[in-house]
């Protein structure tokens, strides 16, 4: 019995110097550089510089973050799911979301997804958009002026698909205010117009009239 307990105070004080030299000179992990599985379940995945920058979120809706500059997140609803992209200084710069559903009503809301790159220090300038709800139908690409100074942002260029279902493009000047449109309707006609700085039609080209 005395050499069993003498085993056992042995064992002990063995694990105790090992926990002992562990915590004191803390070695560091070793953990394999390169990983390779069948399947990976996850409600976010963080992108990292290896300084600790972040440069990518991958998330589902409830996990995915507000608005993120230099570091520093700042609330921002976001009712959809995605991933997000950051710049060299951790501030987002563009993204991937996509989302759809129904309401208590039955009625289908966020149904759509878009892809955007963001002006630095700024908004979205180019953004690749598709929506079909009970709200909007449209779907195509939109090129937009950010001014940082003020966080404004400007449309300018409209390729798409509209409410209407016609398929155009618009043109702007640097205020947002339509200069240019041109469309293919749904039965197949044609045309583009001129418009002044109120709105105002100046001048229409229809494609479907044969003396022009």
């Amino acid at each position: 019995m005395k050499r069993l307990t003498q085993i056992l105070l042995f064992i002990y004080s063995l694990i105790a110097t090992i926990i002992i030299v562990l915590f004191i000179f803390k070695p560091q992990i070793i953990i394999p550089r390169k990983i390779s599985i069948e399947q990976l379940d996850a409600q976010q995945i963080r992108i990292l510089e290896p300084d600790g920058t972040l440069r990518m979120v991958i998330s589902d809706h409830y996990r995915l973050p507000g608005i993120i500059v230099r570091g520093k997140e700042q609330p921002f609803e976001r009712p959809q799911a995605g991933m997000l992209f950051f710049n060299d200084e951790g501030s987002e710069n563009g993204g991937l979301i996509f989302g759809g559903g129904k309401n208590d009503h039955g009625e289908v809301i966020n149904s759509g997804g878009s892809l955007s790159f963001d002006r630095y220090d700024g908004n979205q300038e180019l953004q690749l958009i598709g929506v079909n709800d009970h709200e909007d139908r449209f779907a195509g690409m939109s090129v937009s002026d950010s001014h940082p100074e003020d966080h404004r942002n400007t449309p300018r260029i409209w390729v798409g698909r509209n409410q209407d279902c016609v398929a155009e493009i618009e043109l702007r000047d640097s205020a947002g205010r339509k200069r240019m449109v041109f469309g293919v309707f749904p039965d197949g006609r044609a045309g583009f117009s001129f418009l002044d700085a109120k709105g105002d039609t100046l001048k229409t080209f229809d494609g479907s009239a044969k003396d022009k």
